[in-house]
């Protein structure tokens, strides 16, 4: 069994009609949806009987979806100056502007507490990008 939620939006795209119109079938009650928010939702087995056809394998698995990876990351370094906690904050401004094409946004918060001195990074981004970051700072902290 399928239960696929659709978007008015996709099934707007894969009947080939406008967004507006098959929203009027779902208010006249021609075409079965679920409101969630502020958006419908229409099921898969009420879609294949408003068409009277099976839906495409395209809509039902959604082969546009790309493959994602992404990696969270928390690095604590003890005995660290201020001086070197805002040199690896720098390096991480500057790497997070300074991205590869492709790369997705690479996101990270810095914390320092002088008073244990120790510095707190949470790092957000894609894996090749969090990788050669934490490559760079172990380079900034190593020397």
């Amino acid at each position: 069994m399928n239960d696929r939620l659709y978007s008015v939006e996709e099934v707007a795209e894969r009947l080939g009609l406008h967004v507006r119109t098959v929203r009027g079938y779902v208010r006249d009650g021609k075409l079965p949806a679920v409101r969630i928010g502020k958006q419908y939702r229409i099921a898969h087995a009420d879609l294949e009987a408003f068409t009277g056809r099976p839906v495409p394998d395209a809509l039902r698995e959604n082969i546009s979806r790309q493959r994602y990876a992404e990696v969270s990351s928390i690095v604590e370094v003890d005995a660290v100056d201020r001086r070197t906690a805002d040199r690896v904050s720098t390096l991480l401004t500057g790497a997070a502007g300074n991205q590869q094409a492709g790369d997705e946004p690479l996101r990270f918060q810095t914390f320092y507490d002088a008073e244990r001195a120790r510095l707190k990074i949470i790092i957000v981004g894609d894996l090749g990008a969090t990788a050669r970051l934490l490559e760079y700072m172990e380079g900034v902290l190593s020397s």
